[in-house]
């Protein structure tokens, strides 16, 4: 099984670059999508040249602002949305599909934001979002994917000493968020398999930060340790654009 994850800023403007065909010619089996920015309906309407797919999505009481949606030609045997966690459910930030054996829970995790006001709550958010996940893996493993909006360590961005405890995503608070996740067995599936090799998955527009490379690494697949052994590849498609992130993805025996 194929599984990409991507952060689209807007389903409805990518589709308008190469989206469909980007994902045509990766043919995953699986799609997970990031900041869709639109209802279901319109998530929907955006994919339907994909075909064979069946379209989950989840969107945020405001709109035009987060959302996301998985795209399988799986089917799975269930599909919840949200966390359960009244404080935590308005943004429709989560999606999760049951399959034979495993979970696959889509997430968009809250940016702290360039003032950094949102850095408290996504440290509740964080120890929420681990909590659902720990309640899923005593059923089964779970495999997670998404935009985590933090680079776990100074590999994972350009200029790491810049931007330590000064910039969201390199805060010493969101990077304790990542270590609970490493410390309770869920393992970034890039990491564990390319331990050295420097590669981005965000970008600015700002700059030229893209044709420079001087990006940050958010956006990853995690999965239960015991699951570890089922994934056989782990990569990021920095050849693929349309959104200021790229797609990252497993592939899982």
């Amino acid at each position: 099984m194929k599984i990409l994850s991507f952060n689209v800023n807007g389903i409805r403007a990518v589709v308008g670059k190469s989206f469909i065909s980007d994902m045509q010619a990766q043919a995953p089996d699986v799609i997970c999508l990031q900041e869709t920015k639109a209802t279901p309906e319109q998530v929907a309407a955006a994919v339907e040249p994909l075909t064979g797919y069946q379209v989950y999505a989840n969107s945020a009481e405001r709109k035009g602002y987060s959302g996301t949606a998985i795209l399988t030609k799986i089917a799975p045997h269930s599909v919840t949305y949200d966390i359960g966690m009244s404080d935590h459910d308005a943004e429709g930030r989560v999606i999760c599909a049951e399959f034979d054996h495993f979970y696959l829970v889509t997430v968009y995790v809250p940016n702290s934001g360039s003032e950094l006001l949102r850095l408290g709550y996504r440290q509740t958010w964080d120890a929420a979002f681990l909590s659902y996940l720990q309640n899923l893996e005593r059923q089964k493993p779970v495999v997670v994917c998404g935009d985590f909006n933090v680079a776990h360590q100074a590999i994972d961005l350009a200029r790491p000493k810049e931007n330590y405890n000064k910039a969201a995503g390199y805060m010493q608070e969101e990077i304790d968020g990542m270590n609970a996740f490493a410390a309770a067995g869920l393992l970034d599936t890039f990491r564990t398999m390319h331990p050295d090799q420097v590669k981005y998955s965000w970008w600015s527009y700002r700059a030229g930060a893209r044709e420079k490379n001087v990006g940050w690494r958010i956006d990853y697949f995690l999965v239960s340790k015991v699951f570890l052994p089922q994934v056989k590849e782990a990569f990021i498609l920095n050849d693929v654009f349309g959104s200021d992130h790229c797609p990252v993805g497993v592939v899982l025996a």
